[in-house]
């Protein structure tokens, strides 16, 4: 359509010639402006292929800037050589364009030829250059170039700043914007936001700098700087100071990018209510959402009812179309269990790329749905999408058989992305749950490089399937490397050292944690608590607890079982009132189960009465087996056979064999005849060929006095043809 009208025009049009190629060079504009850039290419093969045209440098500066917006290379390399020909490359503004083109295509020989053609390089011409050339990893070569520059101003500085923090080198654009007011060069809000946006916590005191400066400078009326002032103050961490600046800028320069930049800040802090009060505040300040608006609201909801509201606004702003929202929603219903919700906007979406397949396939491996993951996958393949390292990440993770594991290790094999670093952890992961691992050991020794997840993953497979002593053997392999373990790293090596109660090697590592300023880390003080307590130094558990600055309900588990295993049951449980005197920190289920077993172990009877009922009643928990087996070794040991009866019979769960076997060894120890007939015919419909129920069972008849009915009982033990194991003493020299 739009050719016929433009061939129509051409051939029809009275106009000079001149005056027809001033009209089509404005439509040549109108439609770059507008974004219909493959429109534009059409319309100048119009005009080149019209005998009464001839484009001039408006017409190809104008189609090439729609080439490099579409990185069509083929094309551009077409008008490249028409440029060439009729004599309009030597024009500034065709070079820059051409420049440009190849930047976007990602050419940089041909951005390096061009360049070195254009006589007179104006400002465009060498920050197009700089920034093509950090943006490709080129860094070294632009810091030379930008080094032998007669005139450095702002643009070239900006370019060499903003294409360094980009990608990768956030030292040398720090490093250059130091540099700039050394030399007392003009910033401007784009020097600002780019180095904002980089400081972290390492470099929090420079971004307080950096804030003075820009309050002096005056640049704190722009919401570009504003935005990247409460980036930066994220990013370290300091979610007040981040508050104050957007609470500060609210009422007169604050846009949709500062309120989304204030949710996803306050999402990833885990400030979902907050994040979702400047939601709404954003829509009763009349300002639109974005596409990313409802990314990050989404992120944060974690509450179905919130998360329907959410969708429906999404919906009704016209968003529900859009790919990143829709995966969004996908990762949003998952999180709140609602995997039909999920699949539903999954299935309706027109337009699924690899993120929509691998949130689908990510989400039936959450739910250990792996059978729907696997079909998920299949279904990607058939309609051409390929999987990369995150879509073999969740299929490995959601692998609960070997044969799975092992087919996927093939296809990876087969292809060539084993080399990918990413899919090599997660198969050396999944061969390690899957208690493979001599073929986890493999992958880990066939892999270069590795990085610090490479080992975290293998040393923490060691230690999943018995073998601590080697994960050990690794950790003082990777402090060997140049890699440096971080805190998952020497959690595991703590737990290791726990496992085979090793207090040598985990003080040692306790003194690597202390010499590198780590013991603030909170999983690494859980850690060492479990291992003291493990090696039989209370009084080491209790002193890392105490200095532990912040505590969390694992913190507390820790000290807990710790007096447990200790036999100090009264101490476990002042310590769980104390726990529950924080407020702020929650006991969960493994709460219970250590508490009750400190009861268990010192025979408290009624304090582990009170805590059962308070679980189930005050906290809401159904018990679990290993709740239900701490009462019935509490009950049973103290005698109270009948209350353990009732408490078996009162629950809702199937009880263990474990179970079972603990009341009747409390009904030998305290001669309770009634109740151990009835356990001795549970067991034996179970457990036919146990010989131990027949000699319980035995000795209950004969310290009753019922001889005969003992008697009895070791005959059917013979005729059954069950042989009970004679003792024996292992004595070595």
């Amino acid at each position: 359509m739009l050719q016929r009208r433009i061939t129509a025009a051409i051939a029809g049009n009275s106009n000079t010639s001149k005056e027809l190629l001033l009209k089509l060079n404005i439509s040549l504009a109108n439609l770059s402006r507008s974004g219909h850039y493959q429109d534009a290419l059409h319309l100048f093969v119009q005009i080149h292929s019209s005998h009464k045209l001839k484009p001039d440098i408006y017409s190809l500066s104008t189609t090439l800037a729609a080439c490099a917006n579409l990185r069509n290379a083929a094309f551009g390399n077409q008008l490249h050589a028409y440029a060439l020909r009729a004599g309009l490359k030597a024009y500034p503004h065709v070079a820059n364009t051409i420049l440009s083109l190849y930047k976007n295509a990602r050419d940089l020989v041909s951005v390096k030829r061009v360049f070195s053609e254009i006589q007179n390089p104006d400002v465009y011409s060498w920050t197009t250059f700089l920034s093509a050339c950090t943006k490709m990893g080129h860094v070294d070569y632009a810091c030379e170039v930008f080094d032998k520059m007669p005139d450095r101003d702002l643009p070239v500085y900006n370019a060499m700043i903003t294409g360094c923090t980009e990608n990768g080198y956030e030292d040398i654009g720090i490093g250059l914007f130091r540099e700039m007011h050394k030399l007392d060069v003009r910033r401007d809000n784009y020097s600002f936001s780019s180095v904002l946006s980089v400081c972290d916590a390492g470099l929090l005191e420079f971004g307080r700098q950096l804030h003075s400066l820009v309050t002096k400078s005056g640049f704190s009326c722009l919401a570009s700087v504003v935005n990247a002032l409460i980036t930066m103050y994220f990013n370290c961490g300091n979610v007040v100071d981040a508050c104050k600046v957007f609470e500060e800028a609210k009422g007169y320069v604050c846009d949709h990018i500062s309120y989304n930049v204030m949710m996803d800040g306050l999402a990833s802090v885990g400030r979902v209510e907050e994040a979702l009060i400047r939601f709404r505040d954003m829509l009763g300040a009349s300002l639109r959402p974005s596409e990313l608006t409802f990314v990050s609201v989404m992120s944060a909801c974690l509450c179905p009812r919130v998360g329907y509201q959410v969708h429906a606004q999404a919906i009704k702003s016209g968003f529900e179309a859009y790919t990143s929202v829709s995966n969004a929603a996908i990762t949003m219903y998952s999180s709140c269990g609602k995997i039909d919700e999920a699949y539903m906007i999954f299935a309706r979406l027109q337009e699924k790329d690899i993120v929509s397949w691998n949130t689908m396939i990510s989400t039936y491996a959450q739910r250990n749905l792996g059978r729907s993951a696997i079909l998920a996958y299949l279904e990607m393949q058939s309609v051409g999408i390929r999987p990369d390292e995150f879509t073999f990440g969740s299929l490995l993770a959601s692998s609960g058989f070997i044969e799975m594991v092992e087919m996927i290790h093939a296809f990876v094999f087969i292809n060539g992305i084993i080399t990918n670093i990413q899919v090599s952890n997660a198969l050396i992961s999944a061969y390690a749950k899957n208690v493979r691992i001599k073929q986890a050991y493999q992958i880990f020794h066939d892999m270069s490089p590795r990085n610090i997840i490479t080992w975290n993953t293998l040393i923490n497979g060691f230690l999943l399937n018995g073998f601590p002593v080697q994960g050990l053997q690794h950790f003082s392999e990777l402090l060997m490397s140049e890699l440096r373990p971080d805190e998952y790293t020497l959690s595991v090596a703590l737990s290791s050292c726990a496992r085979i109660s090793s207090l040598r090697h985990g003080k040692q590592i306790h003194g690597y944690v202390l010499k590198n300023n780590l013991i603030s880390k909170m999983p690494l003080g859980n850690a060492m608590i479990t291992l003291y307590a493990k090696c039989g130094d209370l009084d080491c558990s209790l002193r890392v607890f105490n200095m532990m600055i912040e505590k969390d309900t694992i913190s507390w588990n820790a000290l807990i079982s710790a007096y447990a295993q200790h036999g100090e049951g009264k101490e476990a449980v002042s310590c769980f009132k104390a726990m529950q005197d924080v407020g702020r920190i929650k006991p969960d289920q493994a709460t219970f189960t250590a508490v009750l077993s400190a009861c268990s172990h010192a025979g408290l009877v009624d304090d582990g009465t009170r805590i059962f009922d308070s679980m189930v009643n005050d906290y809401g928990f159904i018990p679990a087996e290993d709740h239900l087996s701490c009462m019935l070794d509490l009950l049973g040991r103290a005698g109270y056979l009948d209350e353990a009866e009732r408490v078996i019979n009162s629950q809702h769960i199937q009880a263990r064999s474990d179970n079972w076997w603990a009341l009747f060894s409390a009904c030998a120890a305290h001669g309770n005849l009634r109740l151990g007939r009835i356990i001795a015919g549970l067991l034996l419909e179970r457990e036919q060929d146990k010989p131990s129920v027949y000699v319980l069972l035995s000795n209950i008849y004969a310290a009753a006095g019922l001889w005969e009915e003992a008697a009895n009982i070791r005959e059917l033990l013979k005729r059954t043809g069950v042989m009970k194991q004679p003792g024996c003493s292992w004595i070595g020299s």
